[in-house]
């Protein structure tokens, strides 16, 4: 039976690059870790560094590619940068943004180590060392000035690299994130919301579990037949080990949390019903 999340993404896909996006895979560090990006067709990198995914363009005859090789480079535009949260890979996360905003930044939109095609050997499972791949592949696609845009579990991965890499990041947009999860946090919570864990709330493996994680995070109450929760479930939740993983070395003792000063400029997004990381969170944050 054909899986109707994954039926969909050849058309999503299509409307991604008819937005001017193109896929690209990003060999990180030679050593097996790779980060898959929606990056501007116009900045593809052609040095072998990076590990290009095959395209339309890449199996068009020679006589297209010449063609379109001498097409006048777009001017230099701000690069934006979209960091998906923990339900989705970046392209289903951002997909209502990405073509308004690439009509006037180069959008690079990443996939976090272990969703969609992005994985490593390591066993580093901190959103440090996500930022640091981020950084790295950045590097390799030529960015270097940008504005990151991070929600949820990528507003973590934001702010550890505008932390570590203030000459790479520009400005900060975060929306329904905190600097860092600490036990404090985790617990108050995971008491509020009524579960467990954070893998119970953010790795459902039943639809009841998605519907769940879905009633939470939704500000409306959302339906979908029953087929497409467990589709979804399918599709988006692979790499179950390692997810579980990330979770865990999310949370740093409180002892061990430190609040850095961030020189860049900041916009916090917040809604007043989020259920995950109230209001009080970004308040706090902001003081």
């Amino acid at each position: 039976m054909v899986n109707l999340v994954e039926a969909q993404k050849p058309l999503l896909h299509f409307l991604i690059r008819r937005a001017g996006l193109r896929q690209h895979t990003v060999d990180v560090d030679g050593e097996g870790t790779v980060l898959t990006f929606w990056v501007p067709k116009d900045k593809l990198p052609k040095d072998k560094s990076t590990v290009c995914e095959i395209t339309p363009e890449a199996a068009a005859p020679a006589a297209k590619i010449k063609k379109q090789s001498k097409t006048k480079a777009k001017a230099s535009r701000p690069s934006v940068v979209l960091v998906h949260g923990f339900a989705a890979e970046g392209i289903v996360t951002w997909q209502f943004q990405a073509g308004v905003l690439a009509k006037h930044y180069d959008v690079y939109i990443p996939d976090l180590l272990y969703f969609g095609g992005s994985t490593s050997p390591s066993t580093d499972r901190s959103p440090g060392f996500q930022a640091e791949c981020l950084v790295a592949a950045l590097g390799k696609l030529g960015v270097e000035r940008c504005t990151v845009v991070g929600f949820s579990y990528g507003g973590m991965v934001a702010f550890k690299m505008a932390e570590a890499h203030p000459g790479l990041v520009r400005s900060l947009v975060v929306s329904g994130s905190v600097v860092a999860m600490t036990d404090s946090i985790s617990e108050t919570t995971l008491e509020r919301i009524g579960v467990k864990s954070s893998a119970e709330l953010l790795l459902p493996d039943s639809v009841k579990g998605l519907k769940a994680l879905l009633s939470i995070a939704a500000h409306r109450k959302l339906w979908f037949p029953e087929r497409l929760h467990r589709d979804y479930l399918q599709v988006m939740f692979t790499n179950r080990k390692e997810r579980a993983e990330l979770l865990e070395g999310l949370v740093v003792s409180n002892k061990d949390a430190t609040v850095p000063v961030l020189p860049q400029k900041i916009l916090l997004l917040w809604g007043h019903n989020d259920n995950i990381f109230n209001i009080e969170l970004a308040k706090t944050m902001k003081e």
